[in-house]
């Protein structure tokens, strides 16, 4: 199955992918508590057989626009980093033994057509074309030969990088944390629909190839993340797993190559889909914030 959020005069809600078109999931199978992701999660496998037929009705069309973030209301985003060793490499680290790994919050999640806000505190925000992995049952210490049966399905997103707030200390968090900088989507393509081992992934700036690769040069492979995070956390359902991207970033080219507004910018992971967002400028931030790692001295409080 193909799940979407879609935005409705009734609020966000979980969409099937139908024979044509989406189908409310709620409204076909006449279950209130089907009209989230969160509540399909909730009920479990019972709801299976019913959004299994309400994916062979006639849908409506959606335009782009109303396609809402993949999983809107995900608890966490637990993200592997220089996950590709091309990318290691191209950033001038050794290729890692050990995971890298850091956390993203709910805010950071984008739809996966919305307009990109390049934050006004940051000039160097970068691109970064990645597999999302949505978490379904869930569970600790999930070995990686059961991790399918924990995994939902999977969405294409660009973990939107301010590179500067990322490098300026030794911690991730802020760079990767700014408001809507992680598009989502533009669907959860459920685990029986595509085998994510060896499928291309792709980012497009301004029509061109950047990223271009195959997800089995992953380092950590999709079922070893699950088995990685579930080592010290319970994956909950709604969790995802943002496993890495690939070489050609923006920071690693001669010159540095830098998402400014007017730029779209495409992810497409073969199998899942694809997302496009235009850059836009944020409007409404203060002038005088005294946070800007490039252009003020924060080291003596």
């Amino acid at each position: 199955m193909r799940l979407a959020s879609i935005r409705t005069e009734r609020g966000l809600r979980l969409h099937v992918r139908g024979a044509s078109g989406y189908v409310d999931l709620a409204d076909a199978a006449d279950d209130a508590r089907l009209a989230t992701l969160a509540g399909l999660l909730a009920v479990g496998d019972a709801v299976g057989a019913a959004a299994r037929r309400a994916s062979e009705r006639e849908g409506v069309a959606v335009a782009p626009e109303r396609i809402g973030p993949a999983t809107p209301e995900a608890p966490r985003v637990l993200c592997l980093g220089v996950n590709y060793a091309e990318h290691a490499l191209e950033g001038g680290r050794d290729v890692p033994t050990w995971p890298e790994s850091f956390v993203r919050g709910p805010g950071s999640l984008l739809g996966p057509f919305d307009d990109l806000v390049a934050p006004a505190l940051s000039e160097r925000l970068d691109y970064e074309a990645e597999v999302a992995v949505v978490i379904g049952r869930g569970g600790r210490y999930i070995r990686a030969r059961d991790a399918g049966e924990a995994i939902l399905g999977y969405a294409a997103m660009n973990d939107g990088s301010a590179r500067e707030w990322q490098r300026r200390a030794t911690q991730w968090t802020p760079g990767k944390n700014f408001e809507g900088t992680m598009p989502i989507g533009p669907e959860v393509v459920t685990v029986d629909e595509v085998d994510i081992t060896d499928v291309a992934i792709r980012s497009r700036l301004n029509g061109e190839v950047m990223q271009d690769a195959r997800t089995s040069t992953m380092i950590v492979d999709v079922a070893r993340a699950v088995e990685y995070f579930s080592s010290f956390t319970t994956l909950r359902p709604g969790d995802v797993i943002a496993t890495g991207t690939p070489g050609g970033v923006g920071f690693a080219r001669t010159p540095p190559v830098w998402l400014r507004p007017g730029d779209l910018i495409e992810v497409e992971v073969e199998g899942v889909g694809t997302i496009a967002n235009r850059v836009v400028a944020e409007e409404g931030a203060p002038t005088d914030w005294p946070w800007r790692p490039l252009a003020v001295d924060t080291t003596a409080f």
